[in-house]
């Protein structure tokens, strides 16, 4: 009779009303990776999973025990101070549909996110992009990537200075972040494979993240990172003028270049 199971799906946006432009940044950023992509230069999506509870907790999902022998976990699930927290960045790379995930012990910020992606280029990106002299780079416009925050800026052009990468970035619009591909090709995947496990402690966190793998190919790595990160730091007005940047119209605020700075001596 046509009908089927199906999950609800989030496609109603709460707050706010639809931004008009928002259309017209999805199809910048497409005909703005497929040269990338054809070119042999990578395109990465990029988010914050949300923090995530280490513990004896349940997790959502089943998995294959024996019989009448479930997994015993906490009743409650308030956080354990002792064990703390993870914040996973991911990379989604969307010309081979490999994931990185840097599983951060700290707080979210900025200089977190800009470290997250320089952790991928160092351990994976630049072996397979050895050729390649710029990236493009697709986030949300909130989160520690926020199109508005100086620091996000700064970062970015720190990894430029040091990589002598041409680093372009789009923000998805607001109220967009379920297009976000690291969330739906990469965060859903490693949630279906860690379904009915408890991240018991960071280190098996770490391995049921980086296990996580697909019949259509994804293959993801997940590392530690243990740097502690400050909140609230500032970028200075004489330090954000240092910044070698071009606003890409006519989403200027939504799209833009970081370009490497000639003879910087910048240390991260």
């Amino acid at each position: 009779m046509g009908y089927s199971k199906q999950a609800d799906k989030k496609m109603m946006q709460v707050v706010g009303e639809p931004h008009p432009d928002r259309n017209a940044q999805f199809e910048h950023i497409n005909t703005t990776a497929a040269p990338y992509i054809e070119a042999g230069d990578p395109v990465i999506s990029v988010d914050t999973k949300k923090k995530e509870n280490i513990g004896n907790f349940k997790n959502s999902g089943k998995e294959y025990r024996r019989k009448k022998d479930p997994r015993p976990v906490l009743d409650h699930d308030f956080p354990l101070e002792e064990l703390g927290k993870i914040s996973p960045y991911g990379v989604c790379n969307l010309n081979n549909n490999t994931g990185f995930v840097n599983a951060g012990l700290s707080h979210d910020t900025s200089e977190f996110a800009a470290e997250s992606i320089s952790r991928w280029w160092e351990s994976v990106g630049k072996h397979t992009y050895p050729g390649s002299k710029r990236m493009y780079i697709n986030c949300d416009c909130g989160g520690s990537n926020n199109c508005r925050y100086r620091m996000w800026k700064y970062q970015l052009q720190q990894f430029a200075d040091r990589t002598g990468l041409e680093i372009e970035v789009s923000h998805f619009p607001p109220g967009t972040s379920k297009w976000n591909k690291a969330g739906h090709r990469l965060f859903c995947r490693i949630s279906k494979n860690r379904q009915g496990k408890p991240p018991a402690d960071v280190q098996t966190a770490v391995d049921l993240i980086g296990s996580a793998r697909t019949t259509t190919g994804l293959t993801v790595i997940c590392v530690r990172d243990d740097t502690e990160y400050q909140l609230a730091r500032k970028v200075s007005g004489k330090e954000f003028e240092t910044i070698s940047i071009d606003k890409i119209p006519p989403f200027e605020s939504w799209n833009y270049k970081i370009l490497p700075r000639l003879n910087s001596h910048v240390v991260i």
